[in-house]
């Protein structure tokens, strides 16, 4: 066999890198050419699906392509992740990603790490979760339910919408930042979880913004506590954040983003990240968006957001094995 030089190597190499720099170039400036398919990792209706499908609407208007929305709900997001997975990586399927199924899922059930099954493209929202008890409740803040809670421990309850959702985990890290002892009662949704707190059958409980939650504050059906995000929401304007309320530090952010199967072409991947950053500047977006009680999150560069993804799958990982947290 003929030796190779490494020098003939390195040129070679060069040569298949500039003929194929054209071919990539055409593919994001062509692309795309037919209806695009985006998964969602829950059932029709959600308010996850909601965003999803003002994301879909806005982009089929700027890439001038339909862009169809794919529920699949089930095994909490693991079902979409794994169509998504066995779809051709061609750009035309697309996975509207959460923190749940892309940075919790991993160590709640033990699975694949998400970022070998797919190629994170950009986040578009992001949005936290709000604590909410009885208009009775004898604690206004922070501050006195945490006292409450030690005075009485382990008989406050706190409902969320199911084992590992950012609702419950949030209430864990609660217990954890304050040193209580509260306990999870976990709910098939947030909707049971509602009724049985305005029924009086639990002490409190952790709600998206996004969900019908606002409903009961404005009508004072319930009373708001604090806001888990990094700042006040503008729905709840008048509401403090966990951290303002003397829990330094402490933030339960959910994002959504988009992500593609691997090996989706980096010229696509990155054609979607600018195309959904001038979505997400758009006055129309924002308005929706602003609507669910979610924010703009344009983030930055496909690699920033994997970046997102591992920071957080950290931080989660770490509340569900001190907290002992297991999923069927």
């Amino acid at each position: 066999m003929k030796h190779i030089t490494r020098r003939a190597f390195a040129s070679a190499t060069t040569a298949f890198a500039l003929a194929i720099f054209p071919a990539t170039a055409l593919l994001a400036q062509t692309y795309p050419t037919r209806s695009i398919r985006m998964i969602v990792p829950f059932v029709a209706g959600g308010p996850t699906d909601a965003l999803a499908r003002v994301i879909g609407e806005a982009m089929s208007t700027s890439l001038g392509q339909p862009v169809v929305i794919d529920n699949r709900g089930g095994a909490g997001g693991r079902t979409a992740m794994e169509v998504t997975a066995n779809s051709a990586p061609d750009g035309y399927t697309l996975f509207f990603a959460t923190t749940g199924t892309m940075s919790i899922n991993p160590s709640l059930y033990k699975m694949s790490d998400p970022l070998k099954m797919m190629e994170p493209i950009c986040t578009v929202a992001s949005s936290s979760n709000v604590l909410v008890v009885q208009p009775s409740f004898p604690a206004n803040t922070i501050g006195e339910l945490i006292a409450l809670a030690k005075q009485k421990p382990g008989t406050l309850t706190f409902g969320s919408a199911g084992v590992g959702a950012t609702t419950h985990l949030a209430g864990e890290l609660l217990k954890s930042a304050a040193g209580i002892n509260i306990t999870h009662v976990p709910y098939k949704g947030t909707a049971g979880a509602m009724t049985d707190l305005m029924g009086g059958q639990i002490s409190m409980a952790f709600d998206t913004i996004s969900g019908s939650v606002i409903q009961y504050i404005n009508s004072k059906q319930l009373k708001a506590i604090a806001v888990t995000g990094e700042t006040r929401n503008d729905m709840l304007p008048n509401v403090p954040t966990v951290a303002q309320s003397g829990l330094s530090g402490f933030d339960v952010t959910t994002w959504y983003g988009l992500a593609a199967p691997a090996g989706t072409p980096v010229a696509i991947v990155d054609r979607l990240n600018k195309d959904m950053k001038k979505i997400l500047a758009t006055r129309e977006v924002q308005e929706k968006l602003a609507s669910f009680g979610v924010t703009p999150f344009p983030g930055g560069t496909p690699q920033e957001f994997a970046e997102l993804i591992r920071e957080d799958a950290a931080k989660w990982n770490k509340v569900i094995t001190t907290a002992g947290i297991t999923a069927n």
